[in-house]
C-alpha cells in the first residue's frame, strides 16, 4: 500500500495545514471574485438605468415636428462623459435614429427587446455585453422608439483576469510562508515529545529513576507524561520485586540443596551401617519433598501471573469446606492448646479444591502464629451479592507497613513471622492468586494482637 502522507508528524501536519490554508484561500478568492463581479453588475445597472431614464425623457417629449437632427443632438448631450456606453435608437419603422459608442450594437441584440429593465448578458461570439433593450412609447401612447443601451464587459474581464493573477501570486506566496512558519511552529511544539523520547532512551534496568518533569510539559501532553511516569513507577516496582524474588528464590533453593550435599558428603566420608544410610536417605527425601512443593507452588504462581488459572465453576458450600479443613488441623491445634470454631454459611461459584486450599493456607497460617490457649475463629457471612469469609487469630501484631506486602512471594515481615521448616513462604501469594482468579479480593488487618484475613467472593 502506497503511503499518501509522510511518516514525519511535522511534515504531515505542515502539509495538512498548508492544504487547509489553500482551501481557505481558494474559497476567499472565489467569494471576493463573486463580490467584485456583483459590484460591476450593480454599477452597470445604475449607469444604464440612469441613461435610459434620460433617453426616455427626451424621446417621450419629442413631437412629430422634431427632426432627427435635433433628437440626435439632445441624445448626444445626454451621453456626454460616457464613452464606454453603446447606444442605438430605432424608430417605429426599424430605422436607426441614433448610435453612439465605439461599437455598434448588433441587429440581433436589438431584436431581444423586453419590458424589463434588468440587465442581460449577450454575446455575438467576439464581444460580450450587458444590455437593456426596451421600447419607448410616444406621448400619445403610440409605438415610437426602440432603445438599446449596452456596456462592453471587456474591461471588466481584463480587470478580473489581472485580479486573479495577483490573487494567485499573493496566495501562493502566503501559502509558502504559512507552510514554512507552520513547519517551524509544529517542530517547536513537538519539542517536548522529543524530550520525552530522550528520557525514554536513557531508561535502562539500572536507570529507572529518571522521570519527566511535569511542570515543564505542555497541558496537552501532561496526561501522557503522567502516564509515562506511572509506567516507570510500575516498572521500577516490578523490577525491585523481581530482583527480591530472585534473591529469595535462590536463598530458598540453596538451603535444601546445601543440606542434601552436606548430608551426602558426610555419609560418603566413611563406611557406615545400613541404618545410617537409610536415615540419611529419609532426611534427603524430606528435602526433596520440600523442593518439590516449592517448585509446584512456583509453577502455580507463574500460571496465575499469566492468566492460565481457570477455576472449575461449581456451587461450593463454604461451611462444608471450612469444617473439612478444621478437622484436618484439629490435632495440630490441640498440640498448641488452640481452639478452632466456625460460624455462618454461604454458597459461592468456584473450584472447590482451590477454595479449600485457600482456607487451608489461612488456617495453617493462623495456627502457626497464634498464641497458645487462644481461639481461631473462621466466620462466613453475606453482604449484598458477596460472601465474606474471615479467619481471625490472636498473636503478635503485624506492623502496618508490612501489611501490604504479606501476599508477596517469600516476604518476611519480622522475626516473629519467620517461616518455619513447614512452609516455603508462598502460601499467602498462592491464596491471593486463587482469590483473584475467582473475581474476589483479599485483605488483612492487624490491631491489638488480633490478625484477621478477609476474603470476599461472588455469591452463587
Amino acid at each position: 500500500m502506497i503511503r499518501l502522507l509522510p511518516d514525519s508528524i511535522t511534515a504531515r501536519t505542515s502539509m495538512l495545514f498548508t492544504l487547509l490554508a489553500a482551501l481557505v484561500f481558494s474559497v476567499m478568492g472565489l467569494v471576493i471574485q463573486a463580490s467584485i463581479n456583483r459590484h460591476f453588475v450593480e454599477q452597470d445597472q445604475t449607469v444604464i438605468t440612469g441613461k435610459l431614464e434620460l433617453i426616455n425623457n427626451i424621446l417621450q417629449n419629442a413631437t412629430a415636428t422634431d427632426n432627427t437632427t435635433r433628437i440626435q443632438r439632445q441624445l448626444s448631450s445626454a451621453l456626454v462623459g460616457h464613452h464606454d456606453l453603446v447606444v442605438r435608437v430605432q424608430n417605429s419603422a426599424g430605422q436607426d435614429v441614433f448610435m453612439a459608442g465605439h461599437d455598434r450594437l448588433p441587429d440581433a441584440a436589438m431584436m431581444t427587446a423586453t419590458g424589463s429593465l434588468a440587465l442581460r448578458s449577450w454575446s455575438d461570439g467576439t464581444i460580450a455585453y450587458r444590455l437593456v433593450v426596451t421600447d419607448i412609447l410616444m406621448s400619445d401612447g403610440k409605438p415610437g422608439w426602440r432603445v438599446g443601451i449596452a456596456i462592453n464587459t471587456l474591461h471588466h474581464a481584463k480587470f478580473l483576469a489581472a485580479f486573479e493573477r495577483e490573487l494567485l501570486l499573493i496566495g501562493s506566496g502566503g501559502l509558502l510562508c504559512m507552510a514554512l512558519f507552520g513547519w517551524v511552529a509544529i517542530r517547536r511544539g513537538l519539542r517536548p515529545v522529543q524530550k520525552m523520547a530522550v528520557v525514554a532512551e536513557s531508561i535502562s534496568a539500572q536507570r529507572l529513576h529518571n522521570r519527566l518533569a511535569i511542570e515543564t510539559i505542555p497541558i496537552e501532553l501532561e496526561s501522557l507524561a503522567r502516564a509515562f511516569n506511572a509506567m516507570l513507577d510500575r516498572l521500577s516496582d516490578s523490577l525491585e520485586r523481581l530482583s527480591a524474588f530472585s534473591s529469595d528464590l535462590a536463598h530458598e533453593l540453596r538451603t535444601p540443596v546445601n543440606n542434601l550435599m552436606t548430608q551426602t558428603q558426610v555419609l560418603l566420608s566413611k563406611p557406615r551401617e545400613n541404618d545410617d544410610y537409610r536415615e540419611v536417605l529419609y532426611s534427603n527425601l524430606e528435602e526433596f519433598e520440600r523442593l518439590a512443593r516449592m517448585i509446584s507452588d512456583m509453577l502455580f504462581l507463574a500460571k496465575a501471573d499469566n492468566g492460565l488459572i481457570i477455576p472449575h465453576r461449581e456451587t461450593v458450600q463454604l461451611a462444608s469446606e471450612i469444617t473439612a479443613v478444621l478437622d484436618f488441623y484439629e490435632a495440630l491445634a490441640a498440640d498448641k492448646s488452640l481452639t478452632l470454631n466456625t460460624s455462618g454459611q454461604a454458597l459461592v461459584m468456584g473450584d472447590a479444591l482451590m477454595l479449600r486450599r485457600v482456607i487451608s493456607n489461612l488456617v495453617s497460617n493462623a495456627v502457626r502464629h497464634a498464641y497458645p490457649e487462644t481461639v481461631i475463629h473462621v466466620a462466613v457471612s453475606t453482604q449484598g451479592n458477596e460472601a465474606c469469609l474471615t479467619v481471625q487469630n490472636v498473636g503478635d501484631t503485624i506492623p502496618e507497613q508490612h501489611l501490604p506486602h504479606l501476599f508477596e512471594r517469600f516476604y518476611r515481615a519480622d522475626g516473629a513471622r519467620q517461616r518455619t521448616e513447614e512452609g516455603v513462604g508462598l502460601g499467602l501469594a498462592i491464596t491471593r492468586s486463587i482469590v483473584l482468579a475467582h473475581q474476589g479480593k483479599i485483605e488483612v488487618s492487624s490491631q491489638h494482637g488480633v490478625t484477621q484475613f478477609t476474603i470476599t467472593l461472588p455469591l452463587a
